[in-house]
């Protein structure tokens, strides 16, 4: 995953545009960066972020740099934002997004002529250095954006700095926002809307799918206009965005108090308290106890001082052992209670079955295990949400391969996404048997769908069913 921050101001745009791209902290682990332009042309710095959070990395740089435009990032892959200098000028670019069909652009653009790329560790090209490179094939800027937007398979949000302002687009689809604020002498560009309101930014516009923006210190102007078909990423306000978010006008923390609602809606078991995994799945179990009036609780807290997710381990096995260290029972509220557990899904199934094993080790009697969302049976192929390599790496996916020896077509996964279907009853199951929950209940995709008050239509569910 990841987030971008860009400010055009009037007066120096340093402190808004340090405090704007931490506020992106929760979106990514391993890398920062900040550039801005001003008298003395373009600065840039990157650093990266896997050991300590944004704030100290880039404290010198804060009190250093000065300039009118600025642009940046926290990265979950590579360093940007990038300096690129082209027949267009020389510009800083920043990306959100996944490209899936880079050997193929790549192949292009060295048949057109494109002489070499920089090589990341691991063989991988820069994701936003491709994308510059594609924006450089056309002859100006917003046809050369416009081309990069249509040519990604995936997808792909972005900032672009220049002497002229900042241009900003949403990826063709929409599938991650990007906003713009408002004060009296800037405007900023933004993934998550709450990281300017502390900054006094107000809300200005939510561009549409495949917008095209010009951005200057008085102005916001369209270059491209929005297409009309739109699938936002739901995930977003299941677990990835920050409490504080809104998303096409939908608040975060509201959508998982109405998601859990529905699944007390649905359910029949009458435990001694509900509980949620902090953090996402606190308000999903807030809703669900006010509407089933089982009284919340919170036995266990998340310990954050020093083990906060801006720098959490790339390595699976540590990001797991860190999440188990990061949870303080309390055991008083513990001890001799059944209880319902909100989290807001199951990925590999590891850290969740780590929870509840902690929880009967404390003392639980019944662990009912009630997760925020449906089984994930495919892997994200446009947000990088999940470090998985293949969807064998998905909880669901290996209990599937399992029932099935080994014989899965995409009829038969079609079956299990269905929680009406007999195969979809023994996956819950076996899930449950291989994870040791007293019970175990998936919140359904079209009750998750309508907590968004979106319509159905403009939302992606492609990691529940497959269906893009």
């Amino acid at each position: 995953m990841g987030g971008f921050f860009g400010i055009a101001s009037q007066q120096d745009c340093v402190f808004d545009l340090f405090f704007g791209i931490d506020y992106h902290s929760h979106l990514g682990t391993r890398r920062g960066g900040m550039a801005v332009f001003g008298e003395k042309g373009f600065n840039r710095a990157i650093h990266n972020i896997e050991n300590s959070p944004f704030r100290t990395k880039f404290d010198k740089d804060f009190s250093e740099m000065k300039g009118w435009f600025g642009v940046g990032c926290i990265s979950d892959y590579e360093p940007q934002p990038l300096m690129i200098r082209s027949h267009h000028g020389t510009y800083a670019i920043t990306t959100v997004g996944r490209i899936n069909n880079s050997d193929q652009l790549l192949q292009q653009l060295f048949d057109g002529g494109h002489s070499h790329f920089m090589e990341q560790s691991g063989g991988e090209i820069n994701a936003t250095e491709l994308v510059a490179a594609l924006i450089n094939q056309k002859e100006n800027l917003i046809e050369g954006i416009r081309y990069a937007l249509e040519s990604v398979d995936g997808s792909l949000s972005l900032i672009l700095m220049n002497q002229a302002g900042l241009y900003a687009a949403r990826d063709k689809y929409g599938r991650t926002p990007v906003v713009i604020g408002r004060k009296e002498d800037a405007f900023c560009i933004s993934f998550e809307n709450f990281a300017y309101h502390n900054l006094g930014y107000s809300d200005y516009k939510e561009l549409g799918p495949g917008e095209i923006v010009l951005v200057t210190d008085k102005d916001c102007v369209t270059l491209s206009e929005p297409g009309n078909e739109m699938k936002i990423c739901t995930f977003l306000w299941v677990y990835y965005g920050y409490p504080a978010s809104s998303y096409e006008g939908m608040n975060v923390e509201k959508m998982r108090y109405h998601c859990g609602r529905k699944m007390a809606m649905r359910d029949d078991v009458k435990p001694d308290i509900v509980a949620g995994v902090p953090d996402s799945g606190v308000p999903h179990a807030i809703g669900y106890a006010n509407e089933s009036g089982i009284p919340f609780s919170r036995p266990f807290i998340k310990y954050t001082p020093t083990w906060p997710r801006s720098f959490m381990p790339t390595i699976q096995s540590k990001r797991d052992l860190i999440a188990k260290m990061k949870l303080l029972a309390v055991k008083d509220l513990i001890q001799d209670k059944s209880m319902i557990m909100i989290d807001d899904s199951i990925v590999r199934g590891t850290q969740l079955r780590e929870t509840v094993e902690f929880l009967y080790q404390s003392g639980a009697t019944e662990v009912h295990v009630r997760p925020a969302c449906p089984p994930i049976l495919y892997g994200c192929k446009y947000l990088n949400f999940s470090r998985s390599t293949s969807d064998m790496d998905l909880f669901s996916r290996r209990v599937i391969d399992k029932l099935e020896h080994g014989k899965v077509t995409e009829e038969i996964l079609a079956e299990y996404a269905d929680p009406e279907s007999e195969r979809y009853e023994k996956m819950v199951e076996e899930m449950r048997k291989e994870q040791g929950f007293t019970s175990l209940r998936f919140n359904r995709l079209d009750d998750m769908l309508d907590a968004t008050g979106l319509e159905k239509c403009r939302l992606c569910t492609y990691c529940w069913n497959g269906k893009e």
